[in-house]
């Protein structure tokens, strides 16, 4: 069986257990401590980050966008004849979806309104661009049914509905389409199947715990965000 190497609130391991999942591929899964890396975990991760796949040939692969084609090319895909031009724009979206990973978890750990703001305006600019790629029509990315967009994104749209249920933050203010996309993943029931049971906890002590947005709904409202605003 495939297992994956992962740490508990790491949104590059939730885009790939989202694509096992979405597979319903088997798989287990073991979390480590990035704070102590194991001796064998750092023996098969040469960049010593998470996530790592092991193959059922016992291959050690690394490096999320290695990981997720690797279970594309291996299981097949997730949609059905997409051209090779599609395929492309998927990739490019998903990785315009990734590469902002980092950029949320760093403006939600943020400790103070003017580092916040500052982080926050960059990243809605990259949401901004999906909202105007976004038909608005369909439940999902591109269409009803999910693709490796959808995978890709799921992190980020996870994530910020965790941070607008604690503090009253919408970091989609303004962007219907956006809003309506992250309801669609949310309710699709994959969300949960892709985190620990305890990942809200953990996230909430690292991101919602003296940060600027464990000031609360006060804080969220008074930024011009909260859902008092723009935002339902």
């Amino acid at each position: 069986m495939i297992k994956i190497v992962s740490f508990k609130i790491c949104p590059f391991v939730q885009r790939v257990t989202a694509a096992l999942e979405a597979k319903q591929i088997p798989y287990e899964i073991e979390h480590i401590s990035l704070k102590d890396k194991p001796l064998w975990f750092l023996d098969i991760s040469p960049n010593g980050q998470v996530p790592v796949m092991v193959t059922e040939s016992g291959t050690a692969l690394f490096e999320s966008d290695a990981i997720i084609e690797y279970i594309e090319d291996e299981y097949g895909s997730l949609e059905q004849g997409v051209t090779n031009e599609q395929r492309a724009l998927d990739r490019a979206w998903s990785y315009l979806g990734s590469k902002h990973y980092l950029a949320q978890c760093g403006t939600m750990s943020s400790k103070d309104q003017q580092t916040f703001e500052e982080r926050a305006e960059k990243l809605i600019k990259a949401f901004q661009k999906a909202e105007n790629q976004l038909s608005g029509e369909t439940k999902f990315f591109k269409s009803d049914a999910l693709s490796n967009v959808d995978m890709a994104w799921l992190p980020l749209l996870h994530r910020a509905a965790i941070v607008k249920a604690h503090s009253g933050y919408d970091f989609f203010c303004g962007l219907p389409k956006m809003q309506a996309w992250q309801q669609n993943i949310l309710k699709s029931g994959l969300v949960e199947k892709t985190v620990s049971e305890d990942f809200d906890t953990l996230f909430s002590n690292f991101y919602l715990t003296n940060t600027y947005l464990a000031e609360g709904k006060d804080m969220a409202t008074t930024s011009g965000c909260g859902t008092s605003s723009c935002c339902g």
